[in-house]
């Protein structure tokens, strides 16, 4: 299935350097999150592994918003742990990242998906194709 295709007119994330997927901070604007979930249906559907890229400073999203999203992860819990290999934010703060690292774990453990913190788009880039190649053993 051509996950280009499946997401060509998304708004939420970038697919131009797929299986590395760029969430557009510019999306997250009120009432998003009912995009953000066809998209990542979409994503789920398509059965093909990839990983999310956030870019710091990420907009503040509604309460509405993080509710229905927090629901969807947590009902795709399992099906999106097998095809997302990892979450890696850019933080360019090093304080930031750090905060970043630290809670780490727990969104790991929350999400079923590792998290990374790196300082530019260059290392989430080599991460997630190291990771991505991991899954390919």
């Amino acid at each position: 299935m051509n996950v280009s295709h499946q997401l060509a007119d998304s708004t939420v994330f970038d697919l131009s350097g797929f299986p590395l997927i760029v969430a557009r901070n510019e999306a997250i604007a009120p009432g998003y999150a009912a995009a953000w979930e066809q998209d990542m249906n979409a994503l789920l559907e398509s059965d093909a592994p990839f990983v999310l890229l956030f870019i710091s400073p990420r907009p503040e999203e509604t309460h509405e918003d993080r509710k229905r999203r927090g629901m969807w992860l947590k009902t795709n819990r399992d099906p999106l742990a097998k095809v997302c290999k990892a979450l890696i934010t850019v933080e360019p703060d090093e304080r930031e990242r750090e905060e970043s690292k630290a809670g780490a774990a727990a969104i790991a453990k929350a999400f079923g998906i590792p998290l990374e913190a790196v300082a530019t788009l260059d290392d989430a880039r080599q991460i997630g194709r190291q990771l991505l190649a991991q899954g390919r053993d």
